[in-house]
Formats: C-alpha cells, sequence, structure tokens
C-alpha cells in the first residue's frame, strides 16, 4: 500500500467535527495526534519503568497499534491543511537533505 492509498482508506473512516469558520477539523486533527502521540509515549515510559526497558512481542504490537492511530491524525492532518501524505513525505526529505548538505542535522530548531 502506498501513501496515497493509505490516506484514502484512512479517511474514509473519518468522522469529526467540520464546521466552517471555525477550523474544526484542523484544531480536532491536532488534539487527536497531540493525545495519540503521548499514548505512543505513554507506553514507552511504562516498558523503561516496568520492564527495565525490555520491549517484548506484545509491547511492539501495542507500539505499532499506536503508531498507527498517529499516521491516521497526521493523514487527517494533512487533508484538512490541503495535503497528501505524500506531499509530507517529500516535504520532510527535502528538508532533512538540505540539513545534511549544510550538516546541520544535530542541533535543535526547525530553521537550521
Amino acid at each position: 500500500m502506498n501513501l496515497t492509498e493509505y490516506q484514502n482508506k484512512a479517511l474514509e473512516t473519518a468522522i469529526y467535527p467540520n464546521k466552517t469558520g471555525m477550523n474544526a477539523g484542523i484544531i480536532y486533527t491536532a488534539l487527536g495526534l497531540a493525545s495519540e502521540a503521548g499514548e505512543y509515549s505513554g507506553k514507552i515510559k511504562k516498558i523503561i519503568r516496568d520492564k527495565e526497558g525490555i520491549i517484548n512481542p506484545s509491547d511492539r504490537m501495542e507500539l505499532l497499534k499506536e503508531l498507527s492511530d498517529v499516521l491516521w491524525y497526521v493523514s487527517a492532518a494533512s487533508k484538512e491543511l490541503g495535503y497528501t501524505l505524500e506531499d509530507v513525505a517529500k516535504a520532510n526529505i527535502s528538508k532533512l537533505e538540505s540539513r545534511a548538505k549544510r550538516g546541520k542535522l544535530k542541533g535543535s530548531g526547525d530553521s537550521r
């Protein structure tokens, strides 16, 4: 499955407010993305705390589920902004290649 196929299929399941004039879809998807990323991070935290950082096959499957939810929200947020997942992927690679070329992969800040 490619990114466009995924995005089209995933968005068939979208049920969230899309009120005109208030960017409800953008706000909703941003909050969902933060929530799902937090769930992923929370599971990692508990693995560190409770399992000495050892990730077993069951943990991997649970982490995959959370990452799939993150991807759904990235897909939906992209659509709300008028982009495809392919656009997002290309923009990221372009940014990273530029940083690598300029020796700026390390450090912080988006404008490096």
